[in-house]
């Protein structure tokens, strides 16, 4: 095949992906199953990452850094709501998948259903939350009286708001099980692009839209966060994807949601683990003023920008070990693992160098503060060295949650993050008086020391006998 006869395959292909035609996944190439699930995958964790992007950005327009560390502080006090999304996805994914390789399509969608009645309640219990207590939460995060005064507005909308964000995950995840991540990120295509627009006119004011600041960021991202959830439910309700909804899916059928709670309680709390420790390194860095915070904060959203693409490969590895332990081939489901962990491996290696030597330009694309340029800029030169090992560990952890076993990763999370990463960072900025370089130094060897434990757990594959 000659070079323009690989480059039309490769479109033509790509396109495939994109468009989102029904695949059969536990049967023929592994390189083929994973480019079709990675590519959608890759682009929606992209456009997921996203809103944060456009959020520090036109925020940090305002030149307050106490708006900008408002935002950051935000995000960790955000960290619950990411953690049950997130969570409850894991067991929504993991069921789904299963039910889709055991050839049960309406077992999917009575799954489906059940994982999105329990993200409701939850979303309820936290916007109220959000509605009473939300200056609180600034103040416990160790916000000082102008951070609150600058931001608080934000914290409400985004607390308040928070069901755009737990059905955008959960109902995602759902595709994703299906083995149809395309519509998961045309979602959030329509989202980011509702928020693109929005967030200039919400911040800064247009016609007779006043100006809103910081405030009116939170409102914008609601919103298109939203026409996101209205796209899924449309595409849910219509029956064209392996997920068929109908009335009897629509029962509350307490045996499910049971289910779905204890494999989620797993991936939930692996995030309330990795999010609570991330509030507490949030709280150091504090210690070192607002220009620390924001440096961290804008970094932090590069950072992720960066990494939740990577997130596309390692969620194709977890549906693929879900459908394929449903077809009952735990050695295919293996070998996807491996394939993904290298592809995962080497483009994150490829971004940690590109971090290495244009981070100063990237932040001085945020903020032109010079304090704020010099921490975000040490951040993501010295957290980038973890990224190689983190790459294929993070491939491995969800392809335990695929598998249904969300104990493992949690033990992991729980002993790598607070029983190692937090101490550390401590030592390193408060003790050793590195400050934030010390709690940069911690999230870069914590990563990459959990990686390696996770990838041996995996070798010995009990993952492959869990039942769900």
């Amino acid at each position: 095949m000659s070079f323009i006869q690989r480059i039309k395959s490769f479109f033509n292909l790509f396109g495939q992906a994109i468009k989102g035609e029904e695949q059969n996944f536990t049967e023929g190439s592994i390189n083929r199953a994973i480019f079709f699930l990675s590519i959608p995958m890759i682009l929606e964790m992209a456009m997921e990452s996203l809103f944060a992007v456009v959020d520090i950005f036109f925020v940090s327009r305002l030149n307050d850094s106490n708006a900008v560390a408002a935002v950051g502080l935000t995000e960790s006090c955000l960290a619950l709501v990411y953690s049950i999304a997130m969570g409850l996805g894991m067991g929504a994914t993991a069921m789904v998948a299963r039910r889709v390789g055991e050839k049960d399509p309406s077992g999917a969608g009575t799954a489906a259903v059940q994982s999105i009645y329990i993200g409701l309640a939850a979303s309820l219990l936290i916007s109220f939350v959000g509605i009473f207590f939300y200056k609180d939460l600034l103040i416990l995060m160790g916000g000082s009286a102008q951070v609150i005064q600058a931001g608080s507005g934000y914290t409400r909308w985004m607390l308040v708001g928070n069901f755009s964000i737990m059905f955008l995950f959960i109902i995602n995840a759902i595709f994703r099980g299906a083995g149809n991540p395309a519509i998961a990120m045309r979602s959030l295509w329509l989202g980011n692009i509702f928020n693109m627009v929005l967030d200039p006119i919400f911040i800064f004011g247009f016609g007779p839209i006043p100006s809103l600041g910081v405030e009116g960021a939170a409102i914008a991202t609601n919103i298109g966060r939203s026409v996101g959830v209205l796209y899924q439910l449309y595409h849910l309700a219509g029956g064209k994807s392996v997920i068929k909804i109908h009335m009897q899916t629509l029962r509350v059928e307490w045996d499910i949601i049971i289910k779905l709670l204890k494999l989620s309680i797993g991936g939930i709390g692996q995030f309330l683990i990795s999010s609570a420790s991330w509030v507490f390194l949030t709280r150091i860095i504090a210690t070192f003023g607002s220009s620390a915070v924001a440096g961290y904060t804008i970094a932090i959203r590069v950072i992720i920008f960066t990494i939740l693409p990577s997130w596309g490969l390692a969620n194709a590895a977890a549906t693929l070990v879900g459908q394929n332990l449903g077809a009952k081939q735990p050695e295919r489901a293996e070998k996807s693992v491996w394939i993904a962990g290298k592809m995962n491996m080497i483009f994150l290696g490829c971004v940690s160098l590109f971090f290495f030597f244009i981070s100063e330009p990237i932040m001085r694309f945020f903020t032109d503060q010079a304090e704020v340029v010099a921490n975000g800029t040490l951040c993501l030169q010295v957290v980038a060295f973890g990224y190689i090992l983190y790459g294929y560990g993070m491939v491995v952890t969800q392809s335990f949650n695929g598998a249904g076993d969300t104990r493992t990763p949690t033990i992991l999370n729980l002993i790598g993050f607070w029983g190692f990463q937090i101490p550390v960072a401590y030592t390193l900025a408060i003790l050793l008086k590195l400050g934030p370089l010390g709690v940069f130094l911690a999230i870069a060897i914590a990563e990459s020391v959990m990686a390696v434990v996770g990838i041996l757990i995996f070798r010995k594959g009990k993952w492959k006998n869990i039942k769900i």
